[in-house]
């Protein structure tokens, strides 16, 4: 969503643009034409078959596309990395002599090197990353995603620059459910996500609450979930909402607190997007935006751990003065900090810093 919403106000701010994908959609694939360019809310994209149906997304195609266009560009800005498209596009865009931008998304955090595959991003790292990140440009989208990176290599530059996240214009009104503690997870559901931290520190609270659990993953972990809430006792107070589009606003909007205990986020635009609707947040230090909500007294941070998460939502329940200061307040906040505008110049500007070095 945020590359998507990059790329469109990109092209509203007059710089050209190419999109450069794969036919990927899961185990699945888009119902498209591989390699004809399409326009996709005002950009042009160009969709190539891959060969892999896993998360490597080979693509043959799209490598050589790129490799004879890639002198046509200013600048090639490559999202994510630990796939074959991310590294090879940035190394076939650096052996063609263009400024590489790369915006890892919290794939090169300490938690994603000690997760999954650990033993094949270190040989990859060592054998061929390091060296592409060293001669590329980095964007992050937080101070501690900057830290991480800094630790893992030196590029020829970091930028941090926050996540486009699309707002309504005014935050939603009307009344909302008195009587009881309206509680919200909202993200995607799995392992890092720290929901299970959530469901342990559930049957510590010392009033009448609810739990909107909201959000997609695998089912087998959502099962399992669901088992600890049986174990725990607290079934009774969750609802499982599932994935939500348009209506997610207003699901934020009627809560009283959104929770994120995530062991890794480099940004969470989830936080944005709560904050938008006047909907204070908790979150682990971990949580990008976890500076940003201290400094701006938009909500709390709590360890990683069920006990503290218990703790802190006990004293939340007792601070209605600063519930009702967030919920009145943070909305406009949130819009002048993140005005598409003005952060669509910022990016620009790191552009066009780049092209000139």
């Amino acid at each position: 969503m945020s590359v998507s919403m990059l790329s469109e106000e990109l092209q509203k701010g007059g710089i050209s643009i190419q999109v450069y994908s794969t036919t990927a959609n899961g185990k699945t694939e888009l119902p498209v034409a591989p390699g004809v360019p399409v326009n996709v809310d005002g950009v042009t994209v160009t969709y190539f078959k891959r060969w892999t149906k896993d998360h490597s997304h080979l693509s043959p195609g799209l490598f050589k596309k790129l490799w004879n266009e890639a002198q046509s560009f200013d600048v090639i800005h490559v999202h994510a990395w630990w796939n074959l498209v991310s590294l090879f596009s940035c190394m076939i865009s650096l052996m063609r002599g263009v400024p590489v931008v790369v915006s890892p998304r919290g794939t090169l955090s300490g938690y994603s090197f000690q997760n999954k595959n650990i033993g094949v991003k270190w040989l990859i790292h060592h054998l061929l990353a390091k060296s592409l990140l060293k001669r590329s440009h980095i964007h992050v989208t937080s101070n501690n995603e900057a830290i991480a990176i800094e630790s893992l290599i030196k590029a020829k530059s970091l930028v941090n620059l926050p996540n486009f996240v699309k707002l309504p214009k005014e935050a939603s009104t009307g009344a909302r459910q008195p009587g009881i503690f309206r509680l919200i997870f909202f993200s995607r559901i799995e392992e890092k996500k720290g929901l299970d931290i959530l469901l342990n520190a559930l049957p510590m609270l010392t009033f009448p609450y609810v739990l909107t659990i909201a959000g997609n993953g695998d089912t087998n972990y959502i099962n399992s979930l669901k088992m600890l809430a049986a174990a725990n006792n607290v079934e009774e107070h969750i609802t499982w909402a599932g994935f939500q589009r348009d209506n997610k606003f207003k699901l934020l909007y009627t809560h009283d607190l959104l929770i994120l205990p995530s062991y890794d986020e480099n940004f969470g635009n989830v936080i944005i997007e709560s904050l938008s609707e006047g909907t204070a947040v908790l979150v682990s230090p971990f949580v990008g935006l976890s500076a940003y909500i201290i400094e701006n007294n938009f909500g709390w941070q709590c360890n990683l751990n069920s006990e503290s998460v218990g703790n802190m939502i006990n004293a939340i329940h007792n601070k209605q003065d600063e519930l009702d200061h967030i919920r009145i307040n943070a909305p406009a906040k949130i819009r002048e900090d993140f005005n598409e505008e003005a952060l669509t110049d910022r990016y620009i500007n790191m552009y066009g810093n780049i092209k000139n070095n």
